[in-house]
């Protein structure tokens, strides 16, 4: 199991809100820590796909857990 550093909560946010304090959250990071952000907006999932393709940061998990979506990022 992945030690958590921190949790974001993303949910009842629309785009591109949780990803702007998804960067916010990371940029307060030191890298190799993780932080886990539940989000409840459906394009959350490619957005944070992408997100990490362009930052470089790992996409470690993203599940589905009833109507939210989390994820797992962890800092480059």
């Amino acid at each position: 199991m992945t030690e958590v550093n921190q949790e974001l909560d993303a949910r009842n946010l629309n785009c591109p809100l949780p990803i702007l304090r998804a960067k916010k959250t990371l940029n307060g990071m030191e890298s190799g820590q993780v932080v886990k952000i539940m989000a409840t907006d459906p394009g959350s999932v490619k957005d944070f796909e992408a997100f990490a393709n362009q930052t470089g940061n790992e996409l470690l998990e993203s599940t589905e857990v009833g109507n939210e979506f989390h994820f797992l990022l962890k800092k480059s």
